[in-house]
């Protein structure tokens, strides 16, 4: 019998950087599941200040924790869990959410009925009750991004050509594959996380859930997005970019986000895009986000 349970169902890892109220409740929701009891759940702390480990091991003992000396950003955040996780599928999860019920049994589940699917992400939606559109896009090829920075992807949300990025062409209550979701929650197949060598470290913050699936796609597993499960998100609580967050962020951490998401569209776009495009297109396309890194700067600056 205690060969049976030697391994868990699955692996949770969480990375969390000081939001210690919101990674306790977050993990109060997980072990509401039913199925809780057969998994492994591992909280890397991002050198936290707010006494989150502290917390984490008088009110949680049973989760095993990884104290980093350093803030390592979240792609090398979650790759410091990865090797302690014993499951053969992973889950990533942000501290800044509340499961509701059953939401991660359901996606297992659901995960478990293709071998072909690589990886899923669930319905995420915020405080408000909107969805958070990152759990449910296509890649920001140029064009993409272009329809979606440009407002063309607002005007006609039913369009394939001009919503690729955001898919509002897509039903958003149905099960099917997307390009690509969200780090806030990814399940994978552990085979699949392996072949693409996990999270990649070229980004420190946002952008590396985009890496991530895209180099699923590379490898020829499906990405799904799976909405009969579903998590609230109190996006922004790290950032402080998005006024859904539970915790106020000072104007510094603002700024660093601010700057760290438009590197990571550099960085996707030189890695993937980059020589696909003749030399004009390439150009506009950087400019466009050196112009957008400059009006997030100056709106943070200004508020």
């Amino acid at each position: 019998m205690a060969e049976r349970y030697s391994k868990p169902d699955l692996s949770i890892i969480i990375l969390n950087y000081n939001v210690k109220d919101l990674l306790l409740d977050c993990l109060k929701s997980v072990y509401q599941d039913q199925n809780s009891k057969n998994w492994q759940v591992i909280v890397v702390d991002n050198a936290s200040i707010d006494n989150s480990v502290e917390a984490l091991k008088k009110e949680y003992p049973q989760v095993e924790i990884i104290e980093s000396k350093e803030n390592l950003g979240f792609a090398r955040g979650n790759n410091l869990g990865v090797p302690k996780a014993k499951a053969d599928f992973i889950l990533f999860l942000n501290p800044d959410t509340k499961v509701l019920d059953n939401a991660i049994s359901k996606s297992l589940a659901f995960l478990k009925t293709d071998e072909k699917i690589g990886g899923l992400t669930c319905k995420v939606v915020l405080p408000d009750g909107r969805l958070d559109y990152s759990c449910h896009r296509g890649f920001p090829t140029p064009w993409n991004a272009f329809a979606y920075f440009s407002g063309l992807s607002k005007l006609f949300p039913k369009s394939k050509l001009f919503s690729g990025y955001s898919a509002t062409y897509l039903d958003v209550n149905t099960i099917h594959p997307v390009d690509c979701g969200n780090g806030t929650f990814l399940m994978v197949r552990k085979q699949s996380g392996e072949e693409i060598n996990w999270w990649s470290s070229d980004y420190f913050w946002n952008g590396e859930d985009i890496e991530f699936c895209y180099n699923l796609k590379e490898k020829g597993w499906q990405f799904y997005y799976y909405p009969r499960a579903q998590i609230i998100h109190y996006k922004g609580s790290s950032s402080g970019l998005w006024n859904t967050g539970a915790v106020k962020v000072n104007k510094e951490r603002k700024l660093k986000s601010a700057k760290a998401g438009t590197m990571a569209m550099r960085i996707f776009y030189k890695k993937h895009f980059y020589k696909k495009y003749p030399p004009i297109l390439r150009d506009f396309v950087l400019l466009g986000i050196n112009l957008l890194e400059k009006y997030r700067v100056l709106k943070i600056t200004l508020s």
